[in-house]
């Protein structure tokens, strides 16, 4: 798949770079891009959720009121759930949500993520740049030049670059990634994904293993 390659100002430099088949033109497995979505969004839980259950409330021990011949059901506690101010039943406890994927898996789900965004003609192929120093400025044109002020943009880049990184972080619509932080999440959350030229090949390496 060629597809032309455009510079900084959105204009045409006359080259073309080719996209591998096996990684932009595949037929997405749409359970294996489920699988690492998942996976993805269930590392980003912090899982401390804690609620205090009846072991762990302060208060009496004493027994509440006598066993038999109130009329009521049997207490104990003051601290059971049933009453007020008592420990919660069945609350949340810290916990680990993270699973285990094999590496085939989360490969297949990214190449098929490419692959949905090359279909959408969503993939743009930019010449490689760099800024000389980090200013927000500079990147905000980049993003116009390009129609992306307004939708939200995926860089991927060849190796890290401080300065375009650094200009792309107060923008809240824009990421700025390197080819091998490339996940499957972050590709399907943006309305375009903008490739340098250097990166190219990292991504193909790296999922054509």
């Amino acid at each position: 798949m060629e597809v032309a390659v455009l510079d900084i100002n959105g204009k045409d430099t006359g080259r073309k770079a080719n996209l591998s088949n096996e990684v932009f033109a595949i037929e997405p497995n749409n359970h294996a891009v489920y699988l690492d979505v998942k996976q993805y969004l269930a590392n980003q839980r912090q899982g401390t959720h804690k609620s205090k259950e009846r072991g762990e409330i302060a208060g009496s021990t004493r027994k509440i009121k006598k066993q038999k011949g109130t009329g009521t059901a049997r207490a104990g506690s003051i601290k059971s759930g049933v009453f007020k101010g008592g420990g919660r039943m069945f609350g949340p406890r810290p916990r680990n949500y993270s699973f285990k994927l094999n590496k085939n898996v989360k490969r297949l789900a990214r190449k098929s993520a490419l692959s949905i965004k090359a279909g959408e003609q969503s993939v743009v192929v930019l010449e490689d740049f760099n800024f000389e120093t980090p200013k927000t400025k500079n990147f905000t044109a980049v993003l116009k030049a390009l129609n992306l002020e307004n939708k939200k943009s995926l860089f991927v880049l060849g190796a890290s670059n401080n300065n375009v990184y650094l200009s792309s972080r107060n923008l809240k619509g824009s990421e700025v990634v390197t080819a091998s932080e490339l996940n499957t999440y972050k590709i399907l959350n943006a309305n375009q994904v903008v490739v340098l030229e250097g990166a190219l090949e990292g991504i193909e390496t790296n999922l054509s293993k």
